[in-house]
């Protein structure tokens, strides 16, 4: 939502969009997070039991990858959605 940009919502509509907004981001942080840990558990795993660990560290990471896949398609979901309700009159 730009400042100049004329809206007819009202301003606790306004104020809720842009929590709104900014939770979506906090929620793509935590996916993120989630997947960094993942990533991290998985080259763990691979650095000191590659024999014994090495499919499990390999699992880890497919997880890491598709947790971030996941968070980003649902941000960019819940994103368009968002600007959507910014646009409607």
């Amino acid at each position: 939502m730009h400042p100049s940009a004329p809206t007819s919502l009202s301003l606790t509509d306004q104020l809720a969009l842009q929590r709104t907004r900014l939770a979506n981001e906090r929620t793509l942080l935590t996916y993120v997070r989630t997947c960094l840990a993942l990533v991290g558990f998985g080259l763990a795993l691979l650095q000191f039991h590659p024999e014994r660990g090495g499919r499990l560290g390999y699992t880890a990471l497919a997880v890491a990858a598709v947790v971030l896949l996941v968070g980003l398609l649902r941000f960019r979901v819940h994103r368009r959605r968002l600007a959507a309700c910014e646009r409607r009159d």
